[in-house]
């Protein structure tokens, strides 16, 4: 078994590749050969020594994998050799809500990732991938796509005819303009340049904002909804946004906060809050019962997730690169096998 590491004493280094035997498998384990997994902006922070969570040194990255079930242990009953799983990022997280203890288990970060050729997990970790997708685009939704399907669903869920609005073009955008539009929803993106415009609108945007063009965005959006505001906001960006957000948020609005990204000065002014009723919410990804609905709307819609560039493996630090660079439009994948 191939496996790629961080190195223990500086996670900033080349990534480490070691061979080994394959490890033993428990009663309650699957042996999963993984054939593609996919970048997270966490995968940078944890090398860049900026993610909250401690890291266990040397541990093999990456918490979003996807492939197929090569083993599996006497006791097992969720899942037989052949079936096609993906992976979880808190793989302790059933249902429910998060707890401490369940959070500092982490995939790719305290505990082992899919970074590597075959993984071994508890059957409770992994869950059945959507029958109409490939490797490569399952191996995307353990973060992003649950972070912004927790982000529309885990309050107020969105109802049809609402207004949602997305920041920027990163992957939990683009992952929120599509399950906004199969939940009946309209959408008023915001974004940069005319390219990510188009390329938004034909994921389902409604209206596109160049904040660019636009610094008084906010305003915008109050225009493009007579004055009401957005039902949903899936606030991806943070502090630097996180103001006007709540300034163009409609009475009673439901704001998801996944970001906590941006410039360290950013202050916000208490009179955002003025007037209005609203509810503000620290997205933490999603439970494996939150995955399994999302996964049913991917299924019945038959969503497809948007790739913006798969990087062979031996090409792992290329695709960290790219992820880093920031000109992406869509998950940097890593194919790992297959």
């Amino acid at each position: 078994m191939q496996s790629l590491h961080l190195d223990a004493d500086n996670p900033a280094a080349p990534l480490v590749v070691r061979d080994a035997p394959p490890a033993s498998i428990g009663p309650a384990d699957v042996r999963v050969r993984v054939h593609a997994v996919s970048l997270n902006r966490r995968d940078l922070m944890i090398r860049a020594g900026t993610y909250p969570v401690p890291l266990t040194p040397g541990v093999v990255p990456v918490s979003d994998g996807a492939g197929e079930v090569i083993e599996v242990g006497r006791a097992v009953t969720r899942f037989a050799v052949g079936d096609r799983v993906t992976s979880t990022y808190f793989p302790q997280w059933t249902e429910g809500r998060l707890s401490l203890a369940q959070a500092m288990q982490q995939t790719g970060c305290s505990l082992p990732g899919w970074l590597a050729s075959e993984v071994v997990v508890d059957e409770g970790s992994v869950l059945a991938m959507p029958d109409h997708l490939g490797f490569d685009e399952a191996a995307t939704l353990p973060c992003a796509a649950l972070t912004a399907w927790n982000g529309l669903t885990g309050g107020r869920p969105v109802r049809a005819g609402s207004t949602v609005l997305t920041l920027g073009a990163g992957s939990i955008a683009v992952f929120a303009i599509q399950f906004a539009k199969a939940l009946g929803a309209r959408v008023i993106a915001t974004t940069s340049g005319d390219d990510k415009a188009a390329r938004l609108k034909s994921l389902g945007a409604d209206e596109v904002v160049d904040y660019r063009q636009r610094a008084d965005w906010d305003r915008e959006v109050l225009r493009l909804t007579d004055g009401r505001g957005a039902d949903h906001v899936i606030e991806a960006v943070g502090p630097a946004t996180l103001e006007r957000s709540l300034r163009c948020a409609a009475w009673d609005a439901d704001i998801g906060l996944m970001g906590v990204f941006g410039t360290d000065d950013a202050r916000l002014d208490p009179r955002a809050f003025s007037g209005r009723l609203l509810t503000l919410r620290r997205i933490a990804v999603g439970s494996r019962s939150d995955f399994e609905a999302m996964n049913r709307l991917i299924a019945a819609h038959r969503l497809r997730p948007v790739i913006d560039r798969v990087f062979p493996i031996d090409q792992a630090e290329a695709a960290y690169r790219h992820l880093a660079d920031g000109a992406h439009l869509g998950k940097v994948v890593i194919r790992v096998s297959g």
